[in-house]
């Protein structure tokens, strides 16, 4: 089971991660309470492990943006969290992770519709893009022909739940943000503990 951890905003947070068996880790350059700058992500991903891929989240930003901040931060990934088109996600010169909204069984259909190396389906956010720290009914996935090899499940996880969403939904990887956080920070122990449950699983 790989294992993204997102929101990462400190060099200290990504160790930990990196450490703990993290295969991927989140930077977030939209409007965010855990948004950070370009440059100030560079320094964290320079140091990255190679195995450790770096996966740049954005909303609605144009392409010559995001390719700007990629090539600025050296990103492996881009993750879209807007209203992207199928064409807008081909023109992107990274793998694209497409981020998708599930509020009842249909919404889960609108994968099909796009080609990319990875879809995140997410619960829906509260102020921002994602990032609600509620999961959504994970029974909603299980009746359908989804590419389960390139499906990521975010969206309320955390250590508690890892495993039985992990059971519900057979996703390649699972992704979380606000469920390894305390008071709205990176919490190592929370970190550790959800890397170790979700790769028992």
């Amino acid at each position: 089971m790989k294992v993204k951890i997102c929101g990462i905003t400190t060099m200290e947070a990504a160790e930990t991660a990196c450490q703990a068996g993290a295969d991927m880790l989140g930077f977030v350059f939209a409007d965010s309470s855990r948004r950070i700058e370009p440059s100030d992500a560079q320094d964290i991903i320079s140091q990255l492990p190679e195995h450790v891929a770096a996966v740049g989240v954005f909303v609605n930003e144009t392409i010559e943006q995001i390719h700007r901040i990629a090539e600025e931060a050296g990103l492996d990934y881009i993750q879209l969290h807007g209203d992207e088109t199928p064409e807008f996600c081909k023109e992107l010169l990274l793998p694209v992770i497409k981020a998708f909204t599930i509020k009842e069984e249909n919404d889960a259909k609108k994968l099909s519709g796009y080609e990319c190396d990875f879809y995140l389906v997410d619960s829906p956010g509260i102020r921002y893009r994602g990032g609600s720290g509620k999961p959504f009914d994970w029974r909603l996935l299980q009746e359908q022909k989804l590419p389960r090899e390139k499906m990521i499940l975010a969206g309320g996880l955390n250590q508690a739940n890892v495993k039985e969403a992990i059971r519900l939904a057979q996703p390649a990887a699972v992704d979380v943000s606000s469920g390894v956080e305390t008071n709205g920070k990176k919490d190592h122990q929370k970190i550790i503990d959800f890397i170790q449950e979700a790769k028992q699983s």
